[in-house]
Parts: structure tokens; C-alpha cells; sequence
């Protein structure tokens, strides 16, 4: 059912919540100002779709998400992913697929699919986040630089949207350095990371904009010193649209069958980033408040968002981790601090919103360089590091691929990876031993001590260790067709395997017609109820013979006596 955290909220919403809120949703405001920004730049859009996605996408998701406290917007993640799609299919083309990708994740809520998400493996998460960040930053050396474009590689007439394009741009016009851009891009960030380390409350990226864009003023008028800024190229000639309130009037995209068709596996990515990004901030939030959110209302509410923000102009949004960290920190509880927030954005919107026509571009390079360094997440690389090979071939296949290819190629190769790893693991993990020798001579092990058994003579035992399916099948015939025509009775332990799939009733099969051939009786031990109902279902039950199927090793062995009595 569809219920809103705000409504549950505001249930005992009291004067003091709101005071906190208040003061929280217009601190979030100020951070998310510059990044919403800056995000639209990286992106390849208008100032002004940032700023709108901050405003709207950020009002539907604390009105009509799953979570307490999260902020939504433009995050770094959807950067690349934009850039790409307006590269290939124009800002209309971005507003049919994020349309699109809003009614996908309203279906994986409304169908109950938020805990799936979750079964993301984090080497991957580490992978394409690391990866998204490397391609911020890339994309921000030709404004850091301040370079002028003269050259592009063969057959292209602007900026390539792929990591080496980019890079191999840059280097034809490394000799265009404008070295005032430079040395305000180097100060600005060495100024966000100084400041980060004394001051908390106030973010470094909100003061050095104000002070960047000052700086840029006074340097143009009494200096005769030009950079590129938000509204103007170095020369004086018109560089970004201003954003204005009248660009928060709605407009419907044109949708044809044909573009719906084309953009469907785009908007299923963007569905896809918005779905894990915005869960796992809702779970880190959960982490620092001790709630517990709703991830399938929190998925309708991320779908509500991201149709509503192209209506007005905007790009994809999702939670952001953190925004919702600075929200939760300076007191916000309840989503009407997320509201104050996109209030407090389109207050500077309304009031100051043509001032952000002077922020020099090499500072908005310095902001995204110091969210891409953030965003890299160095400690759980280094963390990964020290573990098994598997979990680092994952992250570096996924690295490699988000930043050299795409990133839903490198989410869906990630995720192949980490199947076959994990199902070489269980396979390592599952063996097929024959017992006789530990269950009639009392054998204890450390772990998994044994029982003293009278096992009859021409009985034999074997324990299968771990699941029985595709990849431990071959262990398990093998296995069996080492038992010798001296025994009549084969019991088979099972009381450590509680998985079986249709390669196991498979082998199982095998393993009868084997037995029958050699005039051998199987009979199952200790089976687990999901073997059991799965021989019930495929009618292996009856094949085995019911009367050869007991949940413990005292029936069996009965069982055994009779038979070779």
C-alpha cells in the first residue's frame, strides 16, 4: 500500500520538529545549490535543469517518498548517464526516457520489488560509483584548464561524451591553457578541501562560489582578467541561458512509438541508477537515525519525481546520500525538511537566480572535482583490496568497464561476474564424502563432530556437504560411481544440504538408474523441506520410494537392516 512517510510524520509533528526542520531544509538548500549546478553542467544541460530537478524532483520526493530524511536531486551518478543521452537524442529525447524510466520504478514499487535492489552486490556498487568518478573528474580538465576548443578528433565537431574521447580532446588542446582559469580552479579547491577540515556547518563548495564569483567580478572590471563563467565564454559572448522561474513552466514531451521503442533500454538504466542510488542512501540514513524506510513507497516516490521533473524542464534525479547526510547532521527529521529544502531552492531562484550567470566555471570544476574525490569511496577500495581475488576482479571489471564503455554494460558484466564467482564458490565449498569409516568409528572433527553409528555391513554412507545443484552435480556422480557392487544399500546424508535445483533432482535421477542397475537401494537422510517439497513436486518422491525418505540417520538405518536382512 502507498503511504507516504509525510503523512506518517506529520501525525505528531510538533512546533520544535518543525524549527529543526526548518533550519535543516534551508542549510540542505544552500549545499545542494552549487552541486545542483554544477551536475546540470556535467551533465551537458542548462544551469537550469539542475536547479529545476533540485526544485521539483526534490519537493515529490520528500512529499511522496519512503524515507524520513532523504533529499533528492541531480547527483553525480546520472552526470555521465545524461551527458550520453542528450549527446545522442537531444534534451527531448532525455525527457521521453526519464519519463519512461519514472513509470518503471513506480512498477518495481508498486509490485513490491525494492528489496531486490538490495541484492546488488557492493563490489559492484563500489565499481560504477569509483568508475562515475573518475568520469566527473575527466570531465572537468578542459574547465579546471580553462582551454579554449580549437581541435577536435577526427569526424567530430564538439566534445565527445566517452572518457577517451575526452581525454584525447584535451591533449589536442593542451596548448589553449588560460592560466587565470587555472590558477582560480587550483585555489578553489585547495580552499573546499581546507575548509572542510575546520568548518562543518557551512559547506566549502556554497563559499567558494560566493567568493570565486566576486573575485571573477572585480578581476573582469579592474584587471581587464576574463574566464569563462555560468552565463559567458571568456570573450563576452552568451555561454548558458540564465535560470529564470519562468522556466518552471510545464511542458509535455512529444511521445511516438518509435522513440518510446529506441529509449526504452536508456530509460531502463536510469530506472535502474535511480533505484540502488536512492535505496542505499535510504539505507545509510536508516544507519544514522535508526528509522526504518519503505523501500517500495521509496521507489514510487523516486518514479513521481522523475516524471514530474522533465514536465518542467529537468533532469533524472535520486536520492542523495550526501545531501541527506548534511540533512540529517543539521537536524531534519521529517520529510518537511527535504520540502524546505526545494523551497529554499526556488527562493534563490526567484531573488538571485540571474547572479549565477558570473560563477566562473573553473570554480564549478573544482566543486565537481572535490564531489568526484568524495564519491570515489578510497577507503572501501582499499578495504577491497586486502580481500578475496573474486570480489576484486567484480569491482575492477565494473571500474574499468563504467569508465571505458557504459555504465549499465559494467552494472550487467558486474553482475555476471559475481554469479560465476559466487557459484565457484559454493561448488568449492560442497563436497561428496563417503562416511562408513567416521560414522562406525566415532571420528569427531572440530566443527562437525560425529556420531558413533551401527552401520550394518553392506551399507554404505554418503554425506553430500553443501547444495546439491548445477555446478556440485558432477562431484555428486562421481561419487556415486565409485560405489562398489559389495554394497546393496547406498544411504544418502543430506542433513547439510538445504538447497536442491533441477540439476540436482537430475543427478538424483542418474544416481537411481545407476543403482538399479547394480541392484543397490538409495535411501535419503535427514533431507530439509525445500529438497523434500521439491522430490514431491517433480515426483521424485515416489520414485525413490517414500519409504526411503527419513529426516533423520536413526530411520534410515533401520530402514537399511531391513533391506539387507
Amino acid at each position: 500500500m502507498f503511504k507516504p512517510e509525510l503523512i506518517k510524520s506529520i501525525r505528531n509533528y510538533s512546533g520544535k520538529t518543525f524549527a529543526s526542520d526548518l533550519t535543516a531544509g534551508i542549510i540542505v538548500g544552500i549545499v545542494a545549490l552549487p552541486l545542483a549546478i554544477a551536475f546540470a553542467i556535467a551533465s551537458g544541460v542548462n544551469p537550469a535543469a539542475g536547479l529545476i530537478t533540485a526544485i521539483v524532483a526534490g519537493f515529490c520526493i520528500s512529499a511522496c517518498g519512503g524515507s524520513t530524511v532523504q533529499i533528492g536531486g541531480p547527483t553525480g551518478a546520472f552526470a555521465v548517464i545524461v551527458f550520453n543521452i542528450v549527446a545522442k537524442y537531444d534534451i527531448s529525447g532525455l525527457a521521453v526516457a526519464t519519463i519512461m524510466a519514472g513509470v518503471i520504478l513506480i512498477l518495481l514499487g508498486a509490485f513490491k520489488m525494492g528489496g531486490l535492489v538490495k541484492f546488488i552486490p557492493y563490489t559492484i556498487v563500489t565499481g560504477f560509483t569509483a568508475g562515475i568518478a573518475v568520469t566527473i573528474a575527466a570531465g572537468q580538465i578542459g574547465d579546471f584548464l580553462g582551454l579554449t576548443y580549437t581541435v577536435f578528433p577526427e569526424g567530430m565537431q564538439k566534445m565527445p561524451g566517452d572518457f577517451v574521447g575526452k581525454i584525447h580532446t584535451y591533449a589536442l588542446n593542451i596548448g589553449n591553457i588560460n592560466f587565470y582559469s587555472l590558477a582560480m580552479a587550483a585555489v578553489s579547491l585547495a580552499f573546499i578541501f581546507i575548509w572542510s577540515k575546520f568548518i562543518k556547518k557551512i559547506p566549502g563548495s556554497f563559499v567558494v562560489l560566493i567568493l570565486a564569483t566576486v573575485t571573477s567580478i572585480l578581476l573582469d572590471k579592474y584587471a581587464g582578467l576574463r574566464t569563462d563563467t555560468i552565463g559567458f565564454f571568456a570573450d563576452g559572448t552568451p555561454h548558458f541561458t540564465l535560470p529564470t522561474v519562468s522556466d518552471l513552466k510545464p511542458v509535455v514531451p512529444s511521445f511516438s512509438i518509435d522513440s518510446i521503442v529506441e529509449l526504452f533500454p536508456t530509460a531502463v538504466s536510469i530506472a535502474v541508477l535511480a533505484a540502488i542510488e536512492s535505496l542505499l542512501s535510504a539505507v545509510v540514513a536508516d544507519g544514522m537515525t535508526g528509522d526504518k524506510h519503505d523501500s517500495d513507497t521509496e521507489l514510487i516516490g523516486q518514479g513521481i519525481a522523475n516524471i514530474a521533473s522533465p514536465l518542467f524542464g529537468g533532469i533524472p534525479a535520486t536520492g542523495a546520500i550526501a545531501r541527506t547526510a548534511t540533512n540529517i547532521k543539521n537536524g531534519g527529521r521529517t520529510p518537511v525538511a527535504g520540502i524546505v529544502h526545494a523551497l529554499t531552492l526556488f527562493a534563490i531562484l526567484l531573488f538571485a537566480g540571474k547572479y549565477a550567470a558570473y560563477i566562473p566555471m573553473s570554480a564549478l570544476a573544482a566543486v565537481l572535482i572535490n564531489v568526484a574525490w568524495n564519491m570515489a569511496g578510497f577507503p572501501a577500495i582499499r578495504s577491497l583490496a586486502k580481500g578475496q581475488k573474486s570480489d576484486i576482479c567484480v569491482f575492477a571489471v565494473t571500474f574499468l568497464i563504467t569508465v571505458f564503455i557504459d555504465l549499465t554494460v559494467a552494472i550487467e558484466v558486474g553482475l555476471a561476474f559475481a554469479a560465476f564467482f559466487f557459484i565457484k564458490k559454493m561448488i568449492d565449498l560442497s563436497e561428496v564424502q563417503n562416511k562408513r569409516e567416521a560414522l562406525t568409528s566415532g571420528i569427531h572433527s572440530a566443527d562437525m563432530p560425529e556420531e558413533k553409528l551401527d552401520l550394518p555391513k553392506g551399507a554404505m554412507v554418503y554425506e553430500i556437504e553443501g547444495p546439491l545443484f548445477f555446478g556440485t552435480v558432477r562431484k555428486f556422480e562421481v561419487a556415486v560411481e565409485k560405489a562398489g557392487v559389495d554394497y546393496k544399500v547406498l544411504i544418502l546424508r543430506m542433513r547439510n544440504t538445504i538447497y536442491l535445483d533441477a540439476g540436482g533432482i537430475r543427478a538424483l535421477e542418474q544416481a537411481k538408474a545407476a543403482c538399479d542397475r547394480k541392484g543397490i537401494t538409495i535411501i535419503i537422510s535427514g533431507i530439509h523441506t525445500q529438497p523434500y517439497m521439491l522430490l514431491e513436486k517433480t515426483g521424485m518422491a515416489d520414485k525413490m520410494g517414500r519409504e526411503n525418505i527419513f529426516d533423520h540417520i536413526s530411520g534410515a538405518l533401520e530402514r537399511a537392516n531391513e533391506l539387507l536382512k
